[in-house]
């Protein structure tokens, strides 16, 4: 009777949230008072996928979606982002008939990496995959070793994990777990011979702490890494980008899958293989996954391009409080060739807790825009002062930083003069104070 209560719950709460706009984690939140071990007692499908990680959760997950699409499966999956239980649960019984059986050939789940282990206390995924290990969120998260360890009881003996190769920390989830797939990138023409980024978490091994060593590296401290002690490196990978190109936007996947890129970034080819590898692992052919993400654009909306006066602009959302994600986007911006402006938001440290601490700016390395093709850089949002003290400590010529703290005075500002590419970066928390000014491309 209790199942059948929270599933109705659920389902009456959920109908009235889509009418007044509101989030997917109220219904599940209802639902579990009435019956939490609700998860326990429904029928799910055979296959569960999940996904967490640091970094490109949202993005894996919604081109694994796309690809199983195509290959004919019913795939469900959290779309509108809420990634703990509440949401889990929502996802679940908004799906599932009144007798408890979800209806879907894959569940399909984005996991925050925090609270994997409430998500699947009463079940497990089939195949887990974990994107990567960052320092992120300090506030909330701590150290990446601390969320390595809030997640390592969501891992069941019997699940499949798909690991990112090239992550000296998430990669020590396969130590004494017997099923495990691997996925990396080989060497590659933007690699670096060292960590790069202002901090390097990657300087010790995280099983035995002596210096690690790289062979070579493709961004902060993502890489072939070995340890000069243990038997902790880079171990050979089951699905391999064996060639790219990000100039030329050429992604090669296991020596034959070519996939055109849409956005060339090193992130962006992460999420391709992620999605990549655990779609081979769900038995989805090559030849459907490269028609599925060839070319692909994100729809969540991580990436957005827009009209501003005469600048045609490219929205990059750069997580707060996460530096990496950060560093990604201005590598992208550097790599470009073109004459640029960049706005850079900061507005709202976060979404879901107040906080005024803004130390993390200092983990950025802003002097990737110190490059001639950057000729204008401005600085909005409620903290723009923080940023203006931060690029002050900076290679780029002040008379290049302006610091506008109105966000539609910035908008306005940079619509009355120039036409050269223009590129935001910001957070998810402020992405829709930009584009409420813009006019947006589909």
């Amino acid at each position: 009777m209790r199942k059948f209560l929270a599933i109705v719950v659920c389902k009456l709460v959920r109908f009235a949230g889509k009418l007044v706009g509101r989030g997917s984690s109220l219904p599940g939140q209802f639902a579990l008072k009435v019956c939490p071990d609700i998860l326990r007692r429904v029928q799910l499908p055979e296959r569960i996928i999940a996904v967490t990680g640091s970094n490109g959760k949202t993005s894996t997950v919604e081109m694994i979606a796309a690809i199983l699409r195509a290959d004919g499966r019913h795939v469900i999956y959290n779309e509108e982002g809420s990634n703990q239980i509440e949401g889990v649960t929502t996802l679940v019984l908004s799906h599932a008939t009144l007798g408890g059986r979800v209806r879907a050939d894959v569940l399909l789940i984005e996991s925050d990496e925090r609270y994997a282990a409430h998500s699947f206390q009463y079940f497990h995924p089939t195949e887990f995959v974990i994107t990567n290990l960052y320092r992120d969120q300090l506030t909330r998260n701590g150290h990446p070793e601390w969320v390595y360890d809030a997640i390592l009881p969501a891992i069941h003996p019997e699940t499949e994990l798909i690991l990112n190769a090239d992550d000296p920390l998430s990669s020590c989830f396969a130590r004494g777990h017997e099923r495990v797939k691997w996925f990396g990138l080989d060497h590659c023409p933007s690699d670096t011979d060292v960590p790069t980024g202002v901090y390097h978490d990657g300087a010790y091994c995280p099983v035995c702490h002596a210096p690690m060593e790289y062979d070579y590296v493709h961004y902060n401290h993502i890489g072939a890494y070995r340890c000069t002690k243990c038997d902790h490196r880079k171990p050979a990978t089951d699905y391999t980008a064996t060639a790219l190109d990000l100039e030329a936007g050429n992604l090669t996947l296991d020596g034959a899958v070519e996939i055109p890129l849409a956005f060339r970034s090193i992130y962006n080819v992460y999420n391709i293989l992620a999605a990549y590898a655990a779609c081979r692992c769900a038995g989805v052919p090559a030849e459907t996954i490269a028609a599925a993400v060839g070319g692909y654009v994100l729809k969540n909306g991580r990436m957005q391009t827009f009209r501003l006066g005469g600048h045609h602009g490219t929205l990059l959302t750069s997580k707060h409080e996460n530096s990496i994600a950060y560093d990604t986007n201005l590598r992208y911006i550097a790599s470009q060739r073109e004459d640029c402006a960049v706005l850079v938001v900061v507005d709202a440290v976060s979404r879901k807790y107040f906080t005024s601490e803004t130390s993390w700016l200092w983990d950025i390395d802003f002097d990737q825009l110190n490059v001639p093709q950057v000729k204008r850089v401005v600085l909005s949002g409620l903290y723009c002062n923080d940023l203006a003290e931060r690029f002050s400590f900076t290679g780029i010529s002040a008379e290049n930083i302006e610091v506008l703290p109105s966000i539609p005075e910035a908008c306005e500002a940079l619509a009355s003069a120039g036409d050269e590419q223009l590129y935001v970066v910001t957070c998810f928390s402020d992405r829709d104070k930009v584009l409420s000014h813009v006019e947006k491309e589909a």
